[in-house]
C-alpha cells in the first residue's frame, strides 16, 4: 500500500466497514463478518467505479468512506459505537482468534502468490499488462485482501484507528529495511510486536488495548526514525 501510494486506503476502509459493523450488532452477529460483508460490497463498488473513470482509486474509496461513514453513524446502537470505533481486544474469544490466525494466512499466502505482479504493476501498468498480467483482476483482488485484513483488524482496535494499524508497521520497516524482502518482514514482525506490546501494557493498566497498540507502533515509528539518522 506505501509502495502504491494508497497507505490511507486501510484507514478509509475502516469506515467504510461501520455500516456492517452496525447491522452485525443489531442482529447480534459477528461485527467482522459484517464488517467484511460491507467492506466487499464496497470493494466491488470501486473496483467498477475505477473502470468507468479516470478519478484515483483513493478519491473513490473517499466518496464510498464518507458515504458509509454517514449510515454507519445512523445504524450503530449508542450503546455499542464506543466499542465500533475503538474496539475491545478483551472481547475476542479463542475460537475468533483461531479463525482470524487461520486467515491471516490465508491472506499472506495469496500475497504471496499475487507479491511479483503487484510490484511489477505498481511500477508500470503498462509493462505489467504487456507481460500478460490481467493488472484490474490484480488490483480488485488486491482490495479484497485489504479488506480481509481491516475487518480482522476491526476487533482490536476498531474502525476509526484499524488504518493505522495497518500502515505504521509498513512504514516503520520502510525506514529500516534496505531491500523489499526485509521490508515486508519487518513489516510483520513489527506489527506483531505492537500488539503484543501493548496488550502487556493493557494488563498492567487497565487502559483500552487499542489506542495502547497504536501508540506503541508509533513509538517503533519516531525510534525508526533516529535510526534512520
Amino acid at each position: 500500500m506505501l509502495t502504491k501510494r494508497m497507505a490511507l486506503v486501510g484507514d478509509a476502509l475502516g469506515h467504510v466497514a461501520l455500516p456492517g459493523m452496525g447491522l452485525a450488532l443489531l442482529f447480534n452477529l459477528d461485527i467482522s463478518l459484517g464488517a467484511f460483508i460491507f467492506l466487499f460490497l464496497g470493494i466491488l463498488l470501486i473496483w467498477l467505479f475505477e473502470m468507468r473513470t479516470s478519478l484515483p482509486t483513493e478519491a473513490l474509496v473517499g466518496v464510498i468512506f464518507v458515504a458509509s461513514l454517514a449510515i454507519g453513524f445512523l445504524i450503530i446502537p449508542k450503546l455499542e459505537l464506543l466499542e465500533a470505533l475503538f474496539g475491545d481486544i478483551s472481547e475476542v474469544s479463542l475460537a475468533m482468534t483461531v479463525v482470524s490466525v487461520i486467515f491471516s494466512i490465508l491472506i499472506f499466502w495469496i500475497i504471496k502468490k499475487i507479491y511479483p505482479n503487484l510490484i511489477l504493476a505498481s511500477v508500470s501498468s503498462d509493462l505489467a499488462k504487456s507481460e500478460g498480467i490481467k493488472v484490474k483482476k490484480q488490483n480488485l483482488i488486491y482490495l479484497i485482501l485489504i479488506a480481509a485484513i481491516v475487518a480482522l483488524g476491526i476487533k482490536i482496535v476498531g474502525s476509526l484507528l484499524v488504518g493505522a494499524l495497518v500502515i505504521i508497521p509498513a512504514a516503520t520497516a520502510r525506514n529500516l529495511s534496505k531491500n523489499l524482502k526485509g521490508y515486508y518482514t519487518g513489516s510483520i514482525i513489527l506489527g506483531v510486536l505492537s500488539c503484543l506490546f501493548g496488550i502487556f501494557i493493557f494488563k498492567l493498566t487497565g487502559l483500552p488495548a487499542g489506542p495502547l497498540i497504536i501508540l506503541v507502533s508509533t513509538v517503533f515509528f519516531i525510534i525508526s526514525l533516529a535510526s534512520k539518522k
